[in-house]
């Protein structure tokens, strides 16, 4: 009947598994005062409850009452949860505005202290649509201003009088996946982007639909986006023109990471592991050179190693790599239909653009100016120079990775990832190699972790300088530097390099002409969604202030960005619990909290931390490792008041970036320590240790594993 009745616009549910799982939980969950977590555990049902409110409550009044007690009018003063207000407009005679309206009343039903539910109804298609049109057309989403059927849905405070402070949800099946998102385990539903409209139409009269200032990986990630989504009448621009570091050092397309950054990292500190295998476990193993075994059997003296490391010839074969990479990423902007231009970007008034070329051998340069809808900045960052006299002797990473001949003798000045990375890789390749430290070591991380990296890089040879920094760099009549430190000491070397943080590439954007705030200390941008205080222009990656400076975060962030400026996509980027590694000679994977932020965030009698020591069984032939005293490690940190949700996870030891990859959907998703345990864990291998952890740091226990 219902379908004859709507001339078969609306479509009967199919009650399929899933549709089944929730719906039984859905009725325990009525059916019982609380919810009967641990009955609906054994049946495998896993429904996001959501959390106690802040004050503590969980009553049924405004959350401040305790579980299964409601407020009596004007019982307290606790303040009212905020909640989230959902707005669905449509006309009753539409199958799809009743089945959306259903589902998203249900949450209103179900948890009243968290959504509200605002119903826009019309009498008829024709009024329903007189009803949105003047106000869709007001929002910030393209997509939003194009939506034509019934239902319509939105989240924001009051859609009929502010709708451009709104965000566009979209149709009956966005409504009925952000209702089922919310079932889908211990994550919340994606959270919306809070977008501020920018005046973008499209077929505008600009020369851009967007202009990208930035070729690198989030600037080339989102340009093509772009591209891809507006489609042949789409006008994409990407510029990006190298400057050369203080010391003269340049590259191509493609950014900090592909050129001077995560890629010539990876290759080098991946030599000084082969050097590690040659040198510590080949033998044990049963690789020797025929000299070597010769003279084991008498035949002779043990002829010298036969492997030396080469910089030149490693430094080669990396950069050859580098350039192949950048003429694909020309290509790929040319098979985008990306307009690339090698130039110099900076704004010149409102939607105006001048770029700077330098043509032939002189670099004469030649200004133009062009007009666009929409601007990204994703110019990345730069190392910061250090302030000491004698700071302009020092190189950067910007130029470490082209270095004509090995560094020597080395002074690292900071003790972030690029200083630990580095320092470690050289020392392994044969350098004599110091950090200067002046407070602790990879601030940020997880403590425990980081002391226990600091040990490992002092017992394979790098030398630590603990609460100094340079004070003086002076050159000596021999070629080297003279450092002399903030605690009296003093020390010659062939190469000091500078790795104390990064400064925003933006002083030469000329933000004012447009009037976008950066921060006067390190050139950053605050921005909401990567929108900043100017609504058409947007900004992504290591230009942003107080968010994760990594490459897949960028690009992410870019790919994400094109879908809502061009696509009416509405989610925003979710930066939390983003896996890292820091490749340090013991690699460093991390995802969550540290202990020490779990413990701020949560109490320390709040949490349970399971850890484990264990000895790589690739490392266990050569007694060269030292694994009773270096091992591997990791550690899990848990909210005991959640259901022992897992909110960090820590590893040391081999393939740490993939070892913590694999953990990195489970973390974003959500699970427990039960989840983790229960996962049969694959043998041999490292990562299974996270499997079979018991240990807890509040037994007292030693962590030290036993057995295979």
């Amino acid at each position: 009947r219902e379908r004859r009745r709507t001339r078969g616009l609306f479509r009967p549910p199919r009650f399929d598994e899933d549709t089944v799982t929730v719906s039984t939980a859905l009725l325990q969950y009525i059916s019982f005062s609380e919810p009967p977590a641990s009955a609906m555990a054994a049946e495998g049902f896993k429904i996001d409850w959501p959390p106690a409110d802040a004050s503590g409550g969980g009553g049924g009044g405004g959350g401040c009452c305790a579980p299964g007690q409601a407020c009596d009018d004007g019982a307290c003063d606790a303040p009212a949860p905020k909640l989230t207000k959902i707005h669905i407009a449509g006309w009753p005679g539409c199958g799809y505005f009743r089945k959306a309206k259903a589902a998203l009343e249900t949450l209103s039903v179900l948890f009243p202290d968290k959504y509200e539910i605002v119903t826009h109804e019309s009498a008829d298609r024709e009024a329903y649509r007189e009803f949105l049109f003047p106000l869709r057309d007001q929002m910030a989403n393209s997509k939003a201003n194009s939506h034509t059927s019934s239902p319509f849905v939105a989240m924001g405070e009051d859609f009929a009088a502010a709708p451009a402070d709104c965000t566009y949800l979209g149709g009956c099946d966005a409504a009925l996946d952000y209702a089922r998102s919310l079932f889908g385990g211990p994550t919340a539903a994606p959270k919306p982007a809070a977008s501020v409209a920018d005046g973008y139409t499209p077929g505008n009269e600009y020369d851009y639909d967007l202009v990208v200032i930035g070729g690198g990986s989030g600037g080339l990630a989102a340009s093509k986006e772009a591209a891809k989504i507006l489609g042949d009448g789409g006008k994409v621009l990407v510029l990006d023109y190298v400057k050369p570091s203080p010391k003269g050092s340049k590259w191509g397309l493609g950014g900090t990471c592909v050129n001077v950054g995560c890629i010539p990292k990876k290759l080098m500190h991946q030599s000084s592991l082969i050097g590690e295998l040659i040198n510590e476990d080949a033998r044990h193993f049963g690789w020797v050179s025929p000299a070597s075994a010769a003279a084991a059997e008498g035949e002779g003296e043990a002829a010298p190693p036969q492997n030396v490391h080469q910089w030149d010839t490693m430094r080669s074969e990396v950069q050859s790599y580098i350039k192949g990479l950048n003429f694909k990423y020309k290509v790929s902007l040319r098979d985008a239909k990306v307009k690339y231009v090698n130039g110099l970007g900076e704004f010149a008034g409102e939607h105006q653009m001048k770029i700077t070329t330098f043509k032939g051998k002189a670099k004469t340069p030649k200004e133009e100016i062009v007009t666009f809808a929409r601007a990204l900045v994703a110019t990345g960052g730069r190392p910061t120079a250090l302030s000491c006299p004698g700071g302009e002797h020092a190189i950067s990473s910007d130029d470490l990775f082209s270095l004509d001949k090995s560094p020597g003798k080395t002074c690292i000045i900071g003790a972030g990832y690029v200083a630990l990375e580095c320092g470690g890789f050289l020392t392994a390749l044969g350098c004599d190699t110091t950090i200067a430290v002046r407070s602790v070591l990879l601030r940020g991380f997880d403590r425990e972790c980081c002391d226990k990296i600091g040990a490992f890089m002092a017992a394979k040879g790098t030398k630590f300088i603990h609460g100094a920094t340079p004070s003086n760099i002076a050159p000596t009549a021999d070629g080297k530097y003279e450092v002399t430190f903030t605690n009296g000491s003093t020390d010659v070397f062939d190469t000091v390099m500078a790795a104390a943080g990064r400064t925003a590439d933006t002083a030469g954007l000329n933000l004012a002409a447009v009037g976008v705030e950066a921060s006067p200390k390190n050139g950053k941008l605050q921005c909401v969604d990567e929108q900043t205080n100017v609504p058409y222009v947007y900004a992504i990656g290591d230009v942003l202030q107080g968010l994760p400076e990594l490459t897949p975060v960028a690009i992410q962030a870019g790919i994400m960005l094109a879908r809502r400026m061009f696509g009416g996509a509405s989610e925003a980027m979710d930066y939390k619990n983003i896996a890292t590694a820091v490749f340090t000679p013991i690699e460093y994977g991390a995802i969550g909290l540290s202990e020490e932020e779990a413990i701020e965030a949560y109490g320390e009698a709040n949490l349970e931390v399971y850890h484990s020591e264990f000895v790589p069984l690739e490392w266990s032939l050569s007694p060269e490792r030292e694994t009773d005293t270096y091992s591997g490690f990791c550690k899990v940190i848990c909210d005991k008041t959640a259901n022992m949700n897992v909110v960090g996870m820590h590893y040391l030891g081999p393939n740490a970036g993939e070892v913590t990859q694999g953990y990195g959907v489970a973390m974003k998703k959500g699970f427990n320590f039960r989840d983790l345990s229960e996962t049969v864990g694959i043998h041999p291998t490292t990562s299974e240790v996270f499997t079979t952890l018991t240990v807890t740091k509040s037994s007292g226990a030693s962590a030290a594993a036993a057995g295979c």
